[in-house]
């Protein structure tokens, strides 16, 4: 047991009681306990396995590689529409845990097995991400804009598509393309920060600048 875990879940508000119960049932799988991007996180040699996470509505196991899972039980949900690899259980209360702990303990191994296997999350391919078309006169329109997007990393890349995309309305894409240009002039992705205090804190709009003076 991690002590640092200790002091995280004593600071949730809610769900202590469920991440305590999911806890148990994660390192009695024989898993090494960490805390990565702020939430424990359960690895096997050094691979990560799965993470556990406690929001508004519900606290969550999620599993890196859970579209590998089998689920034959039919519990898994994606974190976001999007979500390529990722899969996550979501509970309520702590007897919804207990009343399918075996079944959970059922996916940590099996998530266990996927990563001794080897096996990887076919992710799909960049050239294969649609480009609105908003974006394509964008980009042929501006070098600038071109370069810097080119010069991004493929996942910085597929995030972007994937959110100018979801919209079915043209405007609401430009919109879109419009407020994050600055971010891609400055070769930042969707959830990079933007003030350079913290490299993790998602969506970053320089408003925790005030940190400085912390």
């Amino acid at each position: 047991m991690n002590p640092k875990v200790d002091l995280l879940i004593e600071k949730y508000d809610k769900w202590q009681e469920e991440l305590i119960i999911l806890r148990r049932i994660l390192l009695n799988s024989g898993l090494d306990e960490e805390v990565k991007w702020g939430s424990p996180c359960y690895t096997l040699q050094g691979k990560n396995i799965c993470i556990l996470y406690g929001f508004k509505e519900y606290c969550g196991l999620s599993f890196f590689k859970g579209a590998l899972l089998h689920d034959s039980h039919q519990l898994l949900k994606k974190p976001g529409e999007n979500t390529q690899s990722g899969r996550m259980l979501k509970f309520i209360h702590s007897k919804d845990i207990l009343s399918i702990q075996d079944i959970v303990k059922e996916y940590i191994l099996e998530a266990i097995q996927i990563e001794l296997s080897g096996e990887k999350v076919e992710f799909k391919r960049l050239e294969d991400q649609e480009i609105p078309i908003e974006f394509q006169d964008i980009l042929q329109e501006r070098e600038d804009i071109q370069s810097a997007f080119k010069a991004l990393t493929p996942g910085r890349q597929r995030a972007y598509l994937m959110f100018f995309s979801a919209s079915k309305q043209s405007q609401t894409r430009i919109n879109r393309i419009e407020k994050y240009i600055p971010r891609i002039l400055d070769g930042k992705g969707m959830q990079d920060c933007i003030c350079g205090l913290s490299g993790k804190m998602p969506i970053c709009d320089g408003s925790h600048k005030q940190l400085k003076t912390s």
